[in-house]
C-alpha cells in the first residue's frame, strides 16, 4: 500500500485531471477527510511536491473559509520566464547560448528554431552599432515571441 504522502499527491493529481483549466480549489478539511490523514500532512506534501518547479502555484488560506487552489503551470511558461529573468545588461552571449542549447535539447524548440537564435544571438553580441539595452531587449523580445508561438 502507498503511504500517505502519496496517496495526497494521488487525490489532488486527480482532482486536477478532473479540470479542465488546470486549477482546482480544494480545502484541506476535505482532503483529510477524504484520506484519513493530519492537515500537516498535507501541507507538506504541497510544500515537497507540488512547488513551482515542478509546474505548479499553490496558494493557501487557512481557517474557517480556508482554501488550497492549485494551478497547474506548463513547464515551457516557467522555463521562458526563469530565462527572460535572467537576461540583462551584464548577462555574456555563452549563458543566452546555453539557454538556447536548453530550449532545443528539452524539445521546446526545434533543431532549425536554434540554429536561427545561435544565428540571431551571435550577431546582436558581435554588432559594433548595436547599444546593449536594444540588445537585451532584441532577445528579450526573441524569447517572448518562442513563447507565445509554442
Amino acid at each position: 500500500m502507498s503511504n500517505i504522502a502519496d496517496m495526497i499527491e494521488s487525490y489532488i493529481l486527480r482532482q486536477l485531471a478532473s479540470r479542465q483549466d488546470g486549477q482546482v480549489e480544494l480545502r484541506r478539511t476535505d482532503i483529510a477527510d477524504e484520506i484519513s490523514c493530519a492537515p500537516s500532512q498535507i501541507s507538506y506534501v504541497l510544500s515537497t511536491r507540488f512547488t513551482q518547479d515542478k509546474g505548479f502555484v499553490v496558494e493557501s488560506r487557512r481557517g474557517l473559509g480556508g482554501f488550497i487552489r492549485i494551478v497547474q503551470v506548463p513547464l515551457k511558461d516557467l522555463v521562458y520566464e526563469d530565462m527572460l529573468s535572467k537576461i540583462d545588461e551584464t548577462t555574456d552571449m555563452g549563458t543566452v547560448q546555453s539557454m538556447v542549447r536548453y530550449l532545443a535539447q528539452h524539445g521546446i524548440v526545434e533543431t532549425r528554431e536554434a540554429a536561427l537564435m545561435m544565428q540571431t544571438v551571435t550577431g546582436l553580441y558581435h554588432s559594433k552599432t548595436l547599444a546593449v539595452k536594444e540588445r537585451v531587449q532584441m532577445l528579450k523580445t526573441m524569447l517572448l515571441t518562442l513563447e507565445n508561438f509554442t
